[in-house]
């Protein structure tokens, strides 16, 4: 038995495991996973982007007896000021059969993030570094499993599709050389130092002037692109002809332009280009190897499909549960005999009504000049159907990719308004 207490990072239970299959939920490009806090199972976003494990959604209910704690400061993307934390120490971490009974976590005590209610799902927290550094991590984000092997048994396979990269560490976080073409009238590629990032969402960050080629493009739009540790990030959203990762070519990706002021803690790294994140990741199987600092590539079948940006102008976020009246229908049978050799069956179904609580979505902003601006749907109305369908009996994450499936898609809405239910109709449109 291998000890934990001493060591820093997952370990795997026994000398001789091999390996931990683990299902996680896929969630806006994001991986999801239960991880077990000191006891208390909760959801954590794996984040190859942080090299600090935090939590930001925490409530009487998810109590996990918190130890050694200090007050700290914690500064991160995004143009505000520190964020006050907690840093609690030799905290006891579990997923399934790997282990650490040493590690710090890291508690926010304002959540400027929302990300439950941005999710759909209640999520507490993110990891990254700590949950890797031991492990090498088989992502295969078609079937939503991760399996992590022990580097003392893995052998890598023979795999003509497959890309292999070092990874060059800072801070402890992995980067990647890439290469891309950028701008859309040169033909000119330009290499790019790159932030593996499955913590993020889009498809590509870049950093604006970090080189010379790394511009916005004329056809762009600005936009709030997320919260950061430390406030809002706010970029130009634009996309370039094309990235290449090794052989791969993945043609006109969604990529977001940075400014320096949101970025200016993750500047430090002064090679660093920006940030390949969940968009691209999920089009290939990933293996991510922290103990021999390499990462390899094999393409899925979504490599080819095309990027598309939110094309309704609405942000939807979870809004609470609400109680449904739905009709349940119980299966009777009913046996009857004929005279005959053998008993005839009928069946028929009695109906009756149950209430549920179910998911309610609500717009939490709206793009101006977007299809949905311009259709009337505003801030605060409540979604109860969309193209017929009652809005509860979606996913938020299916609502989100509705919005990103193909341009002059038609949607139907309908929303409740001060007490009112009102009707409306757009068509799904490239803003660039």
């Amino acid at each position: 038995m291998i000890n934990t207490q001493a060591q820093s990072g997952f370990q795997f239970y026994g000398s001789n495991t091999k390996k931990q299959s683990v299902k996680f939920k896929l969630i806006n490009n994001l991986i999801v996973l239960p991880l077990e806090i000191n006891g208390k199972e909760l959801n954590f976003i794996l984040d190859t982007g942080v090299n600090k494990t935090i939590l930001f959604n925490l409530s009487q209910n998810d109590s996990i007896g918190l130890k050694n704690i200090e007050t700290i400061s914690l500064q991160g993307l995004g143009g505000g000021k520190p964020v006050d934390a907690l840093l609690s120490k030799n905290n006891s971490f579990r997923i399934k059969n790997l282990k650490s009974n040493n590690e710090d976590l890291y508690v926010i005590l304002k959540d400027n993030f929302d990300l439950s209610g941005k999710m759909g799902i209640t999520i507490h927290g993110i990891i990254g570094y700590k949950m890797l550094k031991n492990v090498i991590a088989k992502i295969n984000y078609n079937s939503k499993k991760i399996v992590f092997y022990n580097p003392k048994f893995y052998k890598y396979q023979d795999c003509k599709k497959c890309e292999v990269f070092p990874l060059q560490f800072y801070r402890n976080k992995p980067y990647i050389n890439v290469s891309a073409q950028i701008d859309t009238l040169s033909s000119k590629t330009t290499n790019l130092k790159m932030l593996i990032d499955s913590g993020g969402s889009d498809a590509m960050w870049l950093f604006e002037d970090t080189k010379e080629e790394i511009k916005t493009p004329i056809k762009h739009f600005n936009d709030l692109l997320g919260e950061g540790l430390s406030g809002a990030i706010y970029g130009n959203r634009g996309k370039i002809p094309q990235i290449n990762i090794g052989r791969f070519s993945i043609k006109k990706p969604t990529v977001s332009f940075l400014d320096s002021v949101s970025t200016f803690n993750a500047r430090k790294f002064k090679e660093r280009n920006g940030s390949i994140g969940g968009t691209i990741l999920k089009r290939f199987k990933v293996i991510i190897d922290y103990p021999n600092k390499k990462i390899s590539f094999k393409k899925g079948a979504s490599l080819k499909e095309g990027f598309y940006y939110n094309m309704s102008g609405l942000n939807v976020a979870y809004n609470g549960k609400q109680l449904i009246k739905e009709e349940e229908a119980t299966r009777v049978y009913k046996t009857y005999n004929t005279g005959g050799q053998s008993d005839n069956n009928t069946v028929s179904f009695i109906s009756s009504f149950v209430y549920k609580f179910k998911p309610s979505f609500k717009v939490s902003s709206v793009l101006k000049d977007s299809p949905a601006a311009i259709a009337g749907i505003v801030k605060g109305d409540v979604i109860l159907k969309i193209n017929s369908k009652s809005a509860h009996n979606y996913k938020l994450s299916d609502i989100i990719s509705l919005f990103q499936k193909k341009p002059n898609k038609k949607i139907k809405m309908l929303v409740e308004r001060a007490g009112l239910k009102l009707k409306f109709e757009f068509k799904l449109k490239e803003r660039i």
